[in-house]
């Protein structure tokens, strides 16, 4: 586009990583023009986050791409443990086994309770998912990718908001126009900083995973030949020495190493050599490698943006909230904020979608982050916390008294950070404008404990169908009204009401009784993202008034694109 050119798009997306991809997937597949911006020239080239949560994967398999996610990573028979390691070459302490991701497809459908889930969890660098979620928006013929581009600037006039971008290798300038500007760029959004918005929360100064930390991304052919262990998804080496965690990324040669810097080990004299001894002291041996890309990054971090949107222009993702890796929490919450986003964009977008439906967004999503944020510095302060005895690595009788206690702490938090099916299916959104409260109390919640549950604000309890598919696989793209008491209740009122003010509504019947007894009512309201937002036995009087608020307060007649 040459300088100065304008060109128009209802949503105009800053960033173009997880958060920013998932996001124009989601408004491409709903065929929402789309126009993301983003300084880089491609996806990502360097591993980052590393854990796809089950919850993610279930919103990737809605959009039909889960299979190709899962194909990427790890081998299909490659074990996802997670193990804990003097040094990696040294004794092993602690093991959390976790299946292959070959076996996640047969396994899901043998879960019930906690994991009643149409997906499980898969490990897999971002390195790889950005490359499926890049592939499937480029398909979408409303969605245009830009990489290469940066924000220089925008104007929310109260009608739209008007983006300028510039060529980030030089040779050209356009000036956009849109209905609504997202942020889903990064910790030092551009975005965020202009609206003025600051991260609010905490720092943490630990050990380990608090303040500086350095990563290497490397390739390392012969590692498996001298870590003698079984394989594993995510090594920890735990001593008084030189504390990190190796992730495999390939399960042959690649792999993504971080380690806690020490105090006067400035980020500005790491070199290579430096980078490499920082590996090889918790290999525990040299070894032939080759070094990709090294940086330093910063742990400890649970901080959430003071607002999440103003007028026209939202943030998501890490323009919001910033983690510690612990729980792989940043980059699902960061997945599950565009899902929010997305469906409320396009309500307002059709035109079916009143005033509060984007006011709901910072809402909805502003106590989830903190709740998330909270828990990943939970398990980075039991991990990070932790202070090796000096006997650790002692081949003598006390070293080996220190590894068999070090090793029931390890056990202990490795179960309650990497089985964490409340904090995956659990989140809630109680108290919002869209949720209609029935009276009934949900769960607490708990990190280790999901219950299904189809009190108004959650997730919709999962199960399996007697034709072997998924109940969300019979989810639409809009709003969907379960049918679990038979065909009795008068339902088309709801379908006419929906109608007249064009709100995407499916009526599905399922008149199980497995099904009403997990849904307790013969009737459940499910949103766009998959929430509860209404249950009963008997729809309102005021079919037209329910929807209205769950819509956002949109009148009844239809203003056209908002």
């Amino acid at each position: 586009m040459p300088e100065n050119a304008s060109a128009a798009a209802a949503v105009i997306i800053a960033g173009g990583g997880p958060c920013g991809l998932m996001l124009a997937n989601e408004l491409g597949q709903r065929g929402i023009a789309t126009l993301l911006f983003d300084d880089k020239p491609s996806t990502s080239p360097y591993p980052q986050a590393n854990a796809t949560q089950a919850r993610t994967m279930e919103y990737y398999r809605r959009l039909g791409f889960a299979e190709a996610v899962r194909a990427q990573g790890l081998p299909p028979d490659y074990p996802t443990d997670v193990a804990y390691f003097t040094r990696y070459t040294g004794y092993e302490l602690a093991r959390y086994a976790l299946p292959a991701s070959g076996r996640a497809r047969e396994m899901v459908k043998t879960l019930s309770g906690s994991w009643s889930a149409a997906e499980l969890p898969h490990r897999c660098s971002q390195l790889y998912i950005e490359r499926v979620l890049h592939a499937e928006a480029e398909r979408l013929p409303s969605v245009s990718l830009r990489y290469g581009w940066r924000l220089i600037g925008f104007v929310d006039d109260g009608e739209g908001v008007t983006v300028e971008a510039e060529r980030v290798a030089g040779g050209g300038r356009v000036r956009v126009r849109g209905a609504y500007l997202v942020g889903c760029d990064g910790p030092r959004s551009f975005v965020r900083k202009t609206l003025g918005f600051a991260y609010q929360g905490e720092t943490a100064s630990r050990d380990f995973l608090g303040g500086r930390m350095h990563a290497i991304y490397l390739r390392a052919p012969k590692l498996y030949e001298l870590i003698r262990a079984p394989r594993a998804w995510s090594y920890w080496a735990v001593n008084r020495d030189r504390r990190s965690f190796l992730i495999a990324l390939d399960g042959r040669q690649e792999f993504v190493f971080s380690t806690q810097l020490k105090p006067g080990e400035e980020d500005a004299v790491i070199s290579e050599s430096a980078a490499r001894a920082m590996f090889f002291a918790t290999l525990g041996c040299e070894a032939p490698i080759e070094i990709l890309n090294h940086l330093s990054w910063t742990a400890g971090l649970t901080l959430v943006a003071e607002r999440f949107q103003e007028g026209r222009v939202m943030l998501a993702g890490d323009a919001v909230h910033l983690f510690t890796p612990t729980g792989g929490l940043g980059y699902n919450t960061a997945i599950e904020d565009a899902v929010n986003l997305a469906w409320k964009l396009a309500g307002r977008i059709e035109g079916w979608g009143g005033d509060g439906l984007l006011a709901s967004y910072e809402r909805e999503r502003q106590p989830v982050a903190r709740r998330n944020t909270g828990y990943a510095r939970r398990f980075a302060d039991s991990i990070g916390g932790y202070v090796p005895p000096a006997e650790l690595e002692e081949a003598t009788p006390a070293g080996e008294a220190a590894r068999r206690a070090a090793g029931e702490y390890l056990n202990r938090h490795a179960r309650a950070e990497f089985n964490i099916p409340g904090i995956t299916f659990g989140t809630r959104y109680d108290g919002s404008p869209l949720i209609i409260d029935d009276g009934t109390a949900p769960p607490a919640d708990d990190a280790n404990l999901y219950v299904p549950t189809a009190t108004p604000g959650g997730r919709a309890p999962h199960a399996w169908l007697p034709d072997g598919r998924s109940l969300f696989d019979r989810l639409g793209p809009g709003f969907t009204l379960l049918r679990l008491g038979g065909k009795t209740s008068d339902a088309e009122r709801l379908a006419g009401a929906a109608a007249r003010r064009g709100l995407p509504l499916a009526i599905l019947d399922l008149p199980l009784d497995e099904l009403r007894d997990l849904y307790q009512s013969d009737l459940a309201l499910i949103r766009p993202d998959q929430i509860v937002a209404w249950r009963g036995n008997r729809l309102p009087e005021d079919a037209e008034g329910l929807l209205a608020r769950l819509s956002g307060g949109a009148p009844l007649s239809r203003a056209g694109t908002r």
